[in-house]
Formats: C-alpha cells, structure tokens, sequence
C-alpha cells in the first residue's frame, strides 16, 4: 500500500516530474537538505579547522587546455594531507580544479559531475562549453554564506569548445570569486594560495600555440615555482612517488596523464634547476 506522499509507482511527486534538465534544480524540489548551498551557515570563522586546497593552474595550447594541480592540502598551519586529488574530469570535454574547503569543494565536483551528466541525458546532448562554466558560477554563489565563515571555494574551469569557429582556439578557461563571479582567461590562469608565484612562471613560459609538451612542462614548472615560495603549495616528492595530477583536454576527451609522464618532466625541471644552482656557486667559489 502507498502512502498519500507517494505515486502508485511509489516515488514521490518530484520523480516523476520533470522540472528541467537541471539536477540542482531537481534537488531543489525534491531534497534540499542535500545542496551544500541549503545546510545552515556556522556562526563563527571555521575556515582553519578545514583542510584546503592549494594551488592550481591551467594553459592552453594548440589543440586544446591543461590543467594540474599540486597534491598538498593545509589545515592552518599543518599538512593535513599530501596526496590528495584535485582536478577532476567534469565530463568528457570538460576539467575543474579545486581550491578552497576541501571537502566542500570536492562535494561541489560531484554534484557538479551530476549535473552535466542530467543535462545530457535529459536533453539528449552536450552543455555548451559556456553554459557549463555558467553552471558552476549558480553553484559557487549558493556557497556564499559558508564562504564568508572561511570555507570559500575558489574552482578553476577549463574545456575544450566542441562550437567553437574555425580558426578560433578550442581550449578555454574560466576563473572564479566566491561570489560566482565568471571569467574567462586567456591563455593561462591560476588559482589558490600559490598562484601569484604560479602566474609569475606562467608569464615568462607561456606562450601561444604550444605543443602538447611544451605545455605540460610549463603547468609542471608553474607549480613547481608555486611550491617554492608558497609553504601551502606541494613540490615534487619522488621520495613518495608523489606528482602534480594534470589533465589534457582535446579533441580526443578529458584524459588523466600518467603518473610516470608528470613525473618525467618534473625529475628533468628539477635536475635542471639542481645543475644551474651548482654552475652558480662554481662560479662564486
């Protein structure tokens, strides 16, 4: 027997009908307890007993966008871990890394990762590449109320244009405020505690049409300046096997770089700055 709450196929009213091809706005409807936008705010600055994400950067080359970031998350002034993940494919065409409160910000991708994937299947194909950055812009504003007690997240967006004109480059990328503010970068940006450092390599190594690889190495040296000045950013840790996580976005998808690909790049850059440092103090001495 079903209650008076429920259809006879016993789901509630707001399963059955179709209030868009929005998931936050099926939410909305049918469980608002469950948007991070909707939970009360906390009465007080909590923002250092929350581990929060450093550093990210993203570039575009020819053919498309990367994205890294470093591994290392703070708590205050401690390590509250040195691995932990932050860019993550949005979809297939689509990347987003992660500043901010931790487990907010990662909360917010899967929402995120749900939401394009109910558009798709709702609508029967791909959210432009602008309509996802404006998505993600709705669900930062919702995290106002937190952001402003200290548990702001700050994501960086990039993709690669399916609809984009001949001629015009595919890769993309979208920063953010806490307010839900929406930009669009060209060439390069960065986000998170390190990205004055970063943006300042980024400057001096970026430039247009880059190869693949050439690219790489600039997001890899990005974070490695990064971590050297920013104590909240991670470096390279080949004690711990430990790399930036970078995604490639083109024509091809979203796909993750190897651990062993990242790590060939980072070991060149550092024994390069290892051999300039001792050619320095040669030369001193």
């Amino acid at each position: 027997m079903n209650d008076s709450s429920t259809g006879r196929s016993g789901f509630p009213p707001a399963y059955l009908d179709r209030v868009g091809s929005s998931f936050t706005d099926f939410l909305a409807t049918a469980a608002p307890d469950l948007l991070p936008g909707r939970r009360p705010v906390p009465t007080a600055p909590v923002g250092d007993l929350a581990p929060h994400g450093t550093t990210i950067v993203a570039v575009t080359y020819d053919g498309g966008v990367l994205m890294g970031g470093d591994r290392r998350a703070t708590m205050g002034n401690l390590i509250s871990s040195r691995d932990i993940e932050k860019v993550y494919p949005a979809d297939s065409y689509s990347v987003i890394g992660i500043a901010g409160a931790a487990g907010i910000a990662i909360e917010m991708v899967k929402l995120y990762q749900v939401e394009l994937e109910h558009y798709e299947k709702i609508e029967g194909l791909t959210m432009s590449l602008d309509g996802k950055a404006n998505r993600l812009a709705a669900m930062i504003r919702g995290n106002l109320g937190a952001a402003m007690q200290g548990l702001a997240v700050v994501p960086l967006f990039a993709g690669f244009d399916l609809d984009a004109a001949e001629g015009n480059a595919p890769g993309r990328i979208f920063s953010y405020d806490v307010t839900g503010g929406n930009y669009e970068e060209r060439g390069y940006a960065a986000v998170g505690s390190g990205s004055l450092f970063a943006k300042n390599s980024l400057k001096k190594t970026w430039r247009p049409g880059l190869a693949a690889g050439s690219a790489t190495r600039t997001v890899v040296e990005a974070l490695y300046d990064a971590a050297d000045d920013d104590s909240a950013t991670g470096g390279p840790d080949p004690v711990r096997r430990l790399y930036p996580i970078v995604y490639r976005v083109d024509a091809e998808g979203a796909v993750r770089l190897t651990d062993a690909e990242v790590a060939a790049v980072a070991d060149t850059i550092v024994t390069e700055r290892a051999a300039a440092d001792s050619g320095t103090t040669t030369r001193e001495a």
